[in-house]
């Protein structure tokens, strides 16, 4: 696996990125504050729905801050894949974005019901081949990535590196029980696959403590306290 080695610079440039990211979601209404319960029945005091990025502007500023992170953070890739549903705009409109910028990717997408009729099968788009690239938008459980890699290989391809848009930075759970790890660093230790996110909770933290909305600073410290309860420890390897 080739790895890229961030300098300053590039540091630099995806904080940057991160911080316009966090401001498009919240100004967008993506990136909301309050109370929401999570897959995992945590009471989170923040809610990242991409689902509400729900028009061509919106779609189209979303897949430049992910190909923008994607060439910050070096990731090297042949084709693009969404897992259905939430993957399957997400896929297209970034292939839709490299091909603006020069580069012209094939990208896929799978069903979430085999179909029984015309090509059949659960795959749609250009065959799988290559290092393949794997869209979603944040990374709860891991659920999706498996499942993909494991369509991936079946077609003979590699899956290769994951983006998404938000990395909560928070512990999974395993039967229920909260583990040490989140679900990006176990697709980064145990499945082996790079993992691209053009913001985290750290970027949305910094953003609240530097805002000047009186409204948005006041969320900061339950965030805080959120990300103290149930962050994971990041450092050389995660």
């Amino acid at each position: 696996m080739v790895e890229h080695k961030v300098g300053a610079a590039d540091a630099g440039q995806q904080d940057r990125l991160a911080q316009d990211f966090v401001r498009f979601a919240v100004e967008a209404g993506v990136l909301r504050f309050g109370e929401f319960k999570t897959k995992a029945g945590r009471m989170s005091p923040y809610f990242f729905n991409a689902g509400l990025f729900d028009d061509g502007v919106k779609l189209a500023r979303l897949a430049e801050f992910y190909a923008s992170a994607l060439e910050a953070s070096g990731t090297e890739f042949d084709m693009v894949f969404g897992p259905a549903y939430k993957g399957i705009p997400l896929a297209a409109a970034l292939a839709v974005e490299f091909a603006r910028r020069g580069r012209n990717l094939p990208f896929a997408y799978n069903r979430k019901e085999a179909k029984d009729h015309g090509e059949g099968g659960t795959l749609v788009g250009a065959p799988l081949k290559g290092r393949v690239l794997v869209v979603d938008d944040v990374m709860s459980a891991g659920t999706a990535v498996r499942e993909s890699i494991a369509l991936i290989r079946a077609a003979g391809a590699t899956p290769h590196a994951v983006v998404i848009a938000l990395d909560r930075q928070e512990m999974a759970t395993e039967d229920g029980r909260d583990v040490p790890h989140s679900a990006v660093q176990y697709v980064r230790r145990q499945l082996g696959l790079q993992v691209c996110a053009i913001a985290r909770l750290e970027d949305l933290l910094q953003y609240l403590a530097g805002g000047s909305q009186a409204a948005l600073a006041e969320h900061h410290g339950r965030v805080l306290a959120y990300r103290q309860r149930y962050g994971v420890q990041e450092g050389a390897g995660s």
